[in-house]
């Protein structure tokens, strides 16, 4: 029998355990661990044996010296961003992309070197949900970031395992979550609706801005009109004696479909618009305010991505402070935080953002009262 036994080299946990070793001390530790005498012979078999043990050690030692985050960062992360919106001419070059990739910077994850990011659009058609869905779950990403309450359900029922983020309106009332401090499962995200309370805002001060407001148009697919939102909207113009009237959008809400949408609407008879707060819409934005300035009406939206645009005004949760939000919730999971133990959070920075060079292209001259008001004010 040998007198080299290599079970002492792989059992002898100080050559693989803490403190870590370097390569010599394992090499010198285990050639010790070979009882070779004064005139003996290194048996062939022995010797093979001892630089296998080696090897085994050496191995177990580099593992304990490269930081963990180092071992998770050698495959790149894979996010898949599903989208209702047409897909924009420069996707990374969106305010709010920016800061999204910004934040996701600043919390160690930058697109191209540990992250790879996948996009889909439904180009603003409805229909196409349910296969655009079915095609991102089979791709199998790290992260599922969805816009919108529809297609966030969508994802959740598709699958119980891949984590999602998701930014929606009120994640309780459209059952995507049951708690927004415990969400469970695997769905968290922020919500950007304030409750019905805001639809009344947004018309005081729309009429606070055309002191002669009683016509209004509001800008919706037929559910969001007879839904929640919507009723909501009715309730509140007529309280504020507005006389509010629906101009539907139909699916899918593509540029021929708003074109026909504004065409239908006698300017004459109209004293200004209020948008729905539906994702569809923010695809077009640019279109859309191209729309509304040859009409030269007033319009309130629900963000200020669309003054951004073009569009006059919004009364709305800062955009840019929600997705900086997501980002964080996207980071932490990434680096394995379960998704359902991230609260849901509710958006609470509100801002009134005012476009006055639109303003002057409509031939509209906003109150004081108004302009005291703003929190951003572009021109």
């Amino acid at each position: 029998m040998s007198d080299f036994d290599p079970k002492m080299v792989i059992g002898h946990h100080s050559c693989c355990v803490a403190p870590p070793l370097t390569s010599i001390q394992v090499l010198a530790h285990a050639v010790t661990m070979f009882p070779l005498q004064m005139g003996a012979v290194m048996k062939r078999r022995d010797f093979v044996l001892v630089l296998g043990s080696v090897a085994l050690c050496l191995k177990a030692v580099r593992a304990q010296q490269t930081p963990p985050s180092a071992q998770h960062s050698a495959r790149k992360k894979r996010m898949a961003l599903v989208s209702p919106f047409s897909k924009p001419e420069h996707p990374k070059g969106e305010p709010a992309r920016i800061a999204f990739d910004d934040e996701m910077k600043r919390l160690g994850f930058v697109e191209g070197e540990n992250l790879v990011v996948e996009e889909y659009w439904a180009e603003g058609n409805s229909a196409r949900y349910d296969s655009l869905v079915h095609e991102v779950i089979a791709t199998m990403p790290d992260v599922i970031f969805a816009t919108g309450g529809p297609l966030a359900l969508l994802v959740k029922a598709a699958t119980n395992t891949i984590p999602i983020v998701a930014i929606t309106g009120d994640p309780i009332r459209q059952g995507i979550v049951s708690s927004m401090a415990r969400p469970g499962g695997n769905i968290t995200g922020v919500s950007v609706d304030a409750g019905p309370e805001i639809w009344a805002k947004r018309l005081e001060i729309l009429a606070e801005a055309v002191p002669k407001l009683v016509n209004v148009v509001y800008i919706s697919t037929a559910n969001n009109w007879s839904g929640f939102f919507g009723k909501a909207t009715q309730e509140a113009a007529q309280k504020l004696g507005i006389s509010l009237v629906n101009a539907p959008v139909r699916s899918p809400a593509n540029e021929a479909e708003y074109r026909r949408v504004f065409d239908s609407i006698q300017r004459d008879s109209v004293d200004g618009i209020l948008f729905s707060a539906e994702f569809q819409h923010m695809g077009h934005r640019v279109l859309l305010a191209q729309l509304v300035q040859q009409l030269r009406l007033p319009a309130m939206h629900d963000s200020a991505v669309y003054v951004e645009a073009g569009g006059l005004m919004s009364y709305a949760v800062d955009v840019n402070e929600a997705v900086r939000m997501l980002a964080k919730q996207v980071a932490e999971i990434l680096k394995g935080t379960n998704p359902g133990d991230l609260p849901y959070v509710q958006g609470v920075r509100f801002e009134l953002a005012i476009n006055l060079k639109t303003a002057k292209a409509i031939g509209i001259e906003f109150p004081a009262t108004v302009l005291a008001r703003a929190d951003r004010m572009i021109e």
